[in-house]
């Protein structure tokens, strides 16, 4: 979990909690590196590093978060949102803040908006049923990887279960065809009224807030979103049309009782995981929007 923030950090303190967070980051980031270099690409493990802007490097950078102080720290190492301070450097809290308060409020609301509405555990996942429909292999966007369901078998799951997606990341990613099989048409004007905490991407995406947020909270806390992303994603496509067994992945059957079930009890357990960073993120907001200008 986050670390206990302190308003002034020693030298040996916050190089200790750099450390770590660089040490905690470069686990995940070794295996994607390497495979970049390769040219090779993975399914499951490179989703967060290609359909999120974050790069590796700024994931990997550490800050302390807003309202902290380093002692014996450079400026310049930290870069153009900190400033010096009599008891060493801080981030300029002031400034960012200023360039950044609209979508602060935005994130706020948005983050607020979906913690007060019931977790919904009924979509089985066919979000992502939903952007191969009516595809054929050759079409389908990790087409490497093979479907588990003949394109006709696959289809016909998605119209025999029907798509409950709140989500406007994933439905523009729905084929033509499937975006009417949607009891929904979310949008991004509809974004704070629909998005509900029992949605995947609903909670992958606490990473993306998190890191909006940054250099303003602390980098162990966007970490921590960033480590449920990658874990919710594993769920994502286990439960996918997707074949994913030869990368050790084995699928969730939501096309059968037993499998929707599995996926339901995995669903609520992210969830139950993502409830405390996003209070956490409201919380850092309205520290931020509360302070004085």
């Amino acid at each position: 979990m986050t670390a206990a923030l302190a308003p002034v950090l020693d030298a040996a303190a916050w190089q200790a909690r750099r450390r770590a967070h660089e040490r905690r980051v470069d686990g995940w980031l070794a295996p994607h590196l390497a495979r970049r270099r390769a040219g090779r690409r993975h399914p499951v493990e490179d989703f967060l590093f290609t359909y999120y802007s974050h790069r590796p490097a700024q994931l990997r950078r550490w800050h302390p978060g807003a309202g902290v102080t380093l002692r014996d720290a450079d400026p310049a190492e930290f870069g153009r949102d900190y400033r010096a301070v009599p008891a060493g450097v801080t981030v300029d809290t002031d400034g960012v803040r200023a360039r950044r308060a609209d979508s602060i409020a935005w994130i706020r609301g948005l983050l607020a908006a979906t913690a007060a509405r019931p977790a919904q555990l009924g979509c089985f996942g066919l979000h992502e049923w939903a952007m191969v429909y009516r595809q054929t292999q050759e079409e389908v966007r990790h087409n490497a990887w093979p479907l588990r369901l003949t394109p006709e078998r696959t289809a016909a799951v998605v119209e025999e279960r029907g798509v409950r997606c709140s989500h406007f990341d994933a439905y523009r990613f729905f084929t033509a065809p499937a975006r009417p099989l949607n009891v929904l048409s979310p949008s991004r004007e509809s974004q704070h009224a629909l998005e509900q905490p029992g949605c995947l991407h609903a909670n992958m995406d606490l990473y993306k807030w998190a890191y909006k947020l940054s250099p303003l909270v602390p980098s162990e806390l966007v970490a921590d979103c960033f480590e449920l992303a990658r874990d919710v994603r594993v769920l994502d496509m286990r439960a996918s049309p997707y074949d994913l067994t030869e990368l050790g992945y084995a699928p969730v059957r939501i096309e059968t009782g037993a499998g929707r079930q599995e996926y339901v009890l995995a669903q609520r357990s992210f969830a139950d995981r993502a409830a405390p960073l996003r209070a956490r993120l409201v919380a850092e907001c309205d520290r931020l929007l509360a302070a004085p200008a």
